[in-house]
């Protein structure tokens, strides 16, 4: 069913984060005729839009988990054609997809992570702690637990591990305990209700700075709902993997659990293999990717007034350069697919029911 934001265009909701930086990067990969770039996050298209306008070469696969950006991209990109196909998947089966395909490598990758603006801006869906709302924050609505599953099932233990690990927040005990004392009188049902438990948890003097302090819980429970990071630890070295001599991938992270993972991926990539000392260097231990940046570019001032949601994003790049050796490719964990294996062109996608 529809909603009425629904009648918004995804152009009109959605403002790509360094939008022009990304298209700059990615572009001098994709000039043959048929290259190919995969949109690891499509979200509303707009970075796929900016690439299919701007490099007229170039084809995009564009993946997703959540099927609303997935009819909403279509709907956007449907102009395209055939130059544009839409994927129901989470981002680390880039290898299937790829596969599936026909294709032996592709010229790019763009992953912008984290959460959408689709997300964050329909209440429904219960990331935004502003707006009260049912705990749900799947990016994938289909399927799998939600945030209030995690809130009524998991022991006290348990809930300090993800607001630690994936909020990095001080008073995870604090809120963890009443977060449990709290399920005693009543299930978790709603976002209000958890930003106001938030909010008397933690201390008033620690409340004066950092912004809304259910900002930290409400990321970690999307993180933990989302497996996020363990999405994210599979997808990049599967997206390096997926690229053919002379591809480029380009991501976009808005936190530091995010961008960690990220350099780690690159690094592993931009370092030599070879023991310190030799004399000369082994042509099997010669690095595979070629940074395209300094560290993590940030944002600038003009950036930042036209779309106040790049404050923290930190993009990274590089260039495979040769194949991967066999001694430096990662042995990926196991992962099960939850993917629908529907890969139609986009323009049979704009009135499917929609990560």
């Amino acid at each position: 069913m529809s909603t009425p934001d629904d009648a918004r265009s995804a152009g009109d909701r959605h403002l790509p984060v360094l939008l022009q930086r990304c298209v700059d990067l990615l572009a001098p990969a994709l000039t043959e005729p048929g290259s190919v770039l995969v949109d690891c996050t499509l979200g509303m298209g707009g970075h796929t839009e900016a690439v299919l306008e701007q490099v007229p070469t170039a084809r995009v696969v564009g993946i997703d988990r959540d099927t609303q950006a997935l009819r909403l991209a279509g709907e956007r990109l449907a102009r395209f054609g055939e130059r544009f196909t839409p994927v129901h998947a989470v981002y680390d089966e880039i290898g299937e997809v790829v596969a599936e395909l026909g294709l032996d490598g592709v010229q790019g990758v763009l992953m912008d992570l984290g959460v959408s603006s689709l997300q964050l801006d329909e209440a429904g869906r219960g990331f935004a702690y502003a707006q009260d709302a049912p705990l749900d924050m799947r990016m994938d609505q289909t399927r799998g637990a939600t945030a209030a599953d995690v809130l009524n099932t998991y022991d006290e233990r348990a809930l300090v591990r993800v607001l630690r690990e994936y909020g990095e927040e001080r008073f995870a005990p604090r809120i963890a305990r009443a977060i449990v004392r709290r399920r005693e009188e009543r299930p978790w049902e709603r976002t209000g209700e958890l930003a106001d438990l938030v909010r008397a948890s933690i201390p008033a003097a620690a409340r004066r700075t950092g912004g809304n302090p259910s900002k930290r819980t409400f990321q970690a429970l999307r993180i933990e709902v989302n497996g996020e990071l363990e999405v994210l630890e599979r997808a990049v070295p599967a997206a390096i993997e997926a690229l053919a001599t002379g591809g480029r991938i380009v991501v976009e992270s808005y936190q530091s659990l995010e961008d960690r993972i990220v350099k780690r991926a690159i690094s592993r990539g931009t370092t030599s293999s070879a023991p310190a000392g030799l004399p000369v260097e082994p042509e099997t231990h010669k690095p595979y990717l070629e940074a395209l940046t300094r560290g993590a570019e940030e944002a600038d001032e003009a950036e930042l007034e036209r779309n106040p949601r790049a404050a923290s994003v930190r993009l990274r790049a590089a260039r495979r350069v040769r194949p991967t050796p066999d001694h430096m490719r990662s042995a990926a964990p196991a992962r099960q697919s939850t993917r629908h294996a529907t890969q139609q062109p986009a323009r049979k996608h704009t009135k499917e029911d929609r990560r």
